[in-house]
């Protein structure tokens, strides 16, 4: 099979938005809107265009891959035992991922020695952001939060949590109806398939998108301040990659799989997430891929979407180091037992971070704001650079939830796994790899039966 060339892969041109985005943002700083001429911040609403039109169909692809997932399981043994997995496997990541975070921060200490008083820093940029942190800060509106106030209500915020709240109880409430319910699952399927083809639309404006980001993003801190923070930048990018090597790596090789060949398998997919900071865009793509892995269809359906929202390792990672970081900034001086606290927090509301930009930086805020022990004015000093760390912790995000749909589906049996060798060791191109393959039919009687059995 002839090989695309280099400049026909979208992550080609994901590069080059990234390239101009620096240099614009480098030409036109933020200081040249005050005297009236061009600035590179403006560019920002391409960034946000993107993000807006990623949000508009990620709400029904989840629903409907989890709805079709959940029904193509059938059994409701079945579901329990992959979800109770599923949730036993997400709890010990994302623990060992803050437990890192925490002692990589306290060796290093990154925030040591830069002595700021809280009371000094210029919070006027934070303050839309600790507005909106402060309305989640009460964990028991935060739990109430993921009951929608209505199903509707749920798509039109485009809550991952609540979305998928909606989407498992209608799922389990179709896989109750057997055969009657069919035709509403092959209509949804339909409408996957539909979804698919647009955000495969919709992916082609990422370099644009990249662009106005990395533009916007230079012209308003400016490369020049990015050394002061490079230490925690440094710290962060390292431990990501020592969490994916050394903890996910081992994982895949006890079941057979290699780290290295995966990585280049999603190669196009980390490239798109690092350029937009966000694991959201890549969600249908991962969803197709690991199909075409040998992933069966049902158990990907379900597993995928819940890691989106309680399996964010490298939000993980974020939350503890730059709560530690702050708080040595600010020489607060944190007993082990708050430092424990922190921990603990940062255990719980990392299940609210969704995978898009800037929700592990609120999540963070409302954490600090409610937990008083660290000064959340603190915030600030890690605002001009949280782009940076949304890189970095995205692509751990996206690494680590495929990695847990592969684990899950081999413990399952539910892994052709002399298919993901296969496709792992062929390096097939893009537009092979994204063609799913064709849907199970569905059980017979006899073999609900037995299943039920």
């Amino acid at each position: 099979m002839k090989r695309k060339r280099f400049y026909s892969h979208l992550y080609f041109w994901v590069l080059v938005g990234m390239a101009a985005g620096i240099i614009v943002g480098n030409l036109f700083p933020e200081t040249n809107l005050k005297s009236g001429k061009f600035s590179a911040t403006q560019l920002q609403p391409l960034s946000d265009a993107f993000i807006r039109l990623i949000r508009m169909v990620i709400a029904p692809i989840i629903f409907t891959t989890v709805v079709v997932g959940l029904a193509g399981i059938g059994n409701l043994k079945r579901v329990g035992r992959i979800g109770l997995k599923a949730f036993v496997y997400f709890e010990i990541m994302t623990t060992l991922a803050l437990a890192i975070g925490w002692v990589v921060a306290k060796v290093f200490e990154p925030g040591a020695g830069m002595n700021i008083d809280p009371a000094q820093l210029d919070t006027r940029d934070l303050a839309p952001k600790l507005a909106l942190a402060t309305a989640h800060a009460n964990p028991v509106q935060f739990i109430l939060n993921i009951i929608p106030r209505t199903i509707i209500g749920a798509f039109a915020e485009g809550d991952i949590l609540q979305v998928l709240f909606v989407s498992v109880l209608f799922g389990i409430a179709m896989s109750g109806l057997g055969e009657s319910g069919r035709p509403v699952i092959n209509a949804l399927d339909q409408i996957s398939k539909a979804l698919m083809r647009m955000i495969g639309m919709i992916i082609k404006l990422a370099p644009l998108a990249v662009f106005g980001a990395m533009s916007f993003t230079i012209s308003k801190v400016g490369l020049s301040s990015l050394v002061p923070l490079g230490k925690l930048l440094a710290c962060v990018f390292l431990t990501c990659i020592f969490f994916i090597v050394c903890c996910l790596g081992p994982l895949l090789w006890l079941n057979g799989l290699s780290l290295w060949k995966f990585l280049r398998y999603i190669r196009h997919e980390l490239f798109i997430v690092f350029s937009a900071a966000s694991s959201e865009p890549v969600f249908p793509r991962m969803v197709a891929k690991l199909q075409h892995l040998g992933c069966s269809r049902p158990l990907v359906g379900l597993v995928l979407p819940s890691g989106y929202s309680f399996n964010l390792d490298g939000t993980s990672i974020y939350l503890t180091m730059a709560a530690l970081f702050i708080a040595q900034a600010t020489n607060r001086h944190l007993t082990f037992g708050q430092e424990l606290a922190v921990l603990f927090v940062c255990l719980l509301t990392s299940k609210g971070a969704a995978a898009v930009v800037g929700s592990a930086f609120i999540t963070l805020t409302a954490t600090l704001a409610s937990m008083k022990t660290i000064p959340v004015e603190g915030m600030v000093l890690i605002l001009g650079v949280d782009w940076f760390m949304a890189e970095a912790r995205a692509m751990t995000n996206l690494v680590g939830n495929g990695v847990a749909t592969l684990l899950i589906a081999r413990w399952e049996n539910e892994l052709d796994t002399n298919r993901a060798t296969s496709v792992l060791d062929e390096n097939l191109p893009d537009k092979a790899l994204l063609e799913p393959p064709p849907p199970a039919a569905p059980p017979t009687e006899s073999e609900r039966h037995l299943e039920s059995v």
